[in-house]
């Protein structure tokens, strides 16, 4: 019987597989188009300004602020630009500071949330993505890394890694050992107004090979200094960083969590998934442990577990959830991020539940899903406030 080299036959469908990923993207997003976020109605602008919808009409009508684009039956639609400048109008006359502006202040220190699990599928990565957009759109200044050599929070964003990162552009240009870049050049604009991203390709393994080089020859900088330090370089541009880490726990895992202010992590509601993440609570608590000894600095604003992909009918996840919460009380957050076709099926053109047109979905699965994101974002950012001391 004939036996393949597997190095040949795996680089041959590596190849196949990027070649039709590329025509996939040129489809959806032609090279001469530029990715642009849609345009949200009145109502939706309402809900994230905390306003009626009735006031906005009337801010309208009074000539104030942005000029909607006007549709059939006299429905406004505002794009991402003009909530921000709505946010600013608004907030330029409350009687209560950061009502409609709602990042930090000079006391303020920047919020770094790092979203974390050992195991792959426990929803990280859509989870990092909808926090990231949502603080965004809600009015903060928000940066997000892509930790994970994988790539699919950059992915979600409009950057394919074998493509568009050809001579580098990844956090590793600003952390490596040797030259490092100053963490600005490596951040990019995404489409979202607040949103920045340093995106990520498989150049961040390099890391992982060079720290244990750096160990053995006691040379360089502590390993688990390097985010921190590259994030102080920005410090004031921002409100809260939130960083998408790779299910593992190497070196690059272990420098986010020395610079973090918070961490979150996502669990699957099975015994499988559960289990898994009691080996990476093991791992996580006696390799921080060695760095808090070497000198990093360990304490964290909040830390809380994310329940993601959960199906309220499912009776053994019910059963998992109770058990959670039983085991880690407050520590779980009160709302679960429900399992969605919608998101899925948002996934399929890149998008984020926050992109795509609601009218490609039935009303009820739709609404069902938002409710539950924005219900999770919403408790996140409850606890970023209540760090700042509001």
């Amino acid at each position: 019987m004939r036996q393949e080299r597997i190095d040949l036959l795996v680089g041959d469908h590596a190849a196949r597989l990027s070649e039709r990923l590329q025509a996939h993207r040129q489809q959806l997003f032609p090279p001469d188009a530029q990715r642009q976020l849609r345009k949200f109605t009145s109502g939706e602008v309402a809900a994230l300004l905390g306003v009626k919808d009735a006031y906005l009409r009337k801010l309208h009508l009074d000539g104030r602020g942005p000029e909607p684009e006007t549709r059939a039956g006299g429905r406004r639609y505002y794009t991402p630009q003009d909530i921000q400048a709505l946010r600013e109008m608004l907030e330029s006359g409350a009687k209560t500071p950061g009502t409609y502006l709602p990042g930090r202040s000079a006391d303020d220190h920047l919020q770094v949330i790092t979203v974390i699990n050992f195991k792959g599928g426990s929803g990280k990565t859509t989870t990092s993505a909808h926090l990231a957009q949502k603080l965004a759109l809600d009015g903060y200044r928000v940066l997000a890394i892509d930790l994970d050599p994988q790539a699919s929070f950059s992915a979600l964003h409009g950057f394919q890694p074998e493509f568009d990162l050809l001579n580098g552009g990844t956090l590793y240009d600003a952390i490596r050992y040797e030259t490092p870049l100053p963490l600005r050049d490596v951040i990019r604009k995404t489409y979202f107004t607040n949103l920045d991203i340093v995106p990520g390709n498989l150049d961040l393994m390099e890391f992982e090979h060079d720290t244990p080089r750096m160990l053995a020859a006691r040379s360089g900088d502590l390993f688990f200094t390097r985010v921190g330090t590259r994030l102080a370089e920005i410090e004031s541009e921002y409100d809260i960083v939130v960083i998408d880490c790779p299910p593992q726990l190497g070196f690059l895992t272990m420098s986010a969590l020395s610079a973090a202010t918070a961490v979150l992590v996502t669990v699957h509601p099975q015994m499988l998934d559960v289990m898994s993440m009691c080996q990476f609570l093991l791992m996580t608590s006696n390799l921080l442990g060695v760095v808090a000894e070497a000198g990093g600095d360990m304490s964290y604003d909040w830390m809380r577990y994310l329940v993601t992909r959960y199906e309220p009918g499912d009776g053994p996840q019910n059963q998992m959830v109770s058990f959670m919460r039983s085991m880690f009380g407050e520590n779980v957050l009160n709302h679960p991020a429900l399992k969605s076709t919608a998101i899925s099926d948002a996934g399929i053109t890149k998008q984020t539940l926050y992109e795509v047109e609601k009218s490609q979905f039935t009303r009820a699965t739709y609404e069902r899903a938002i409710e539950s994101l924005n219900a999770v974002n919403g408790e996140i950012e409850g606890l970023i406030q209540k760090a700042w001391g509001r």
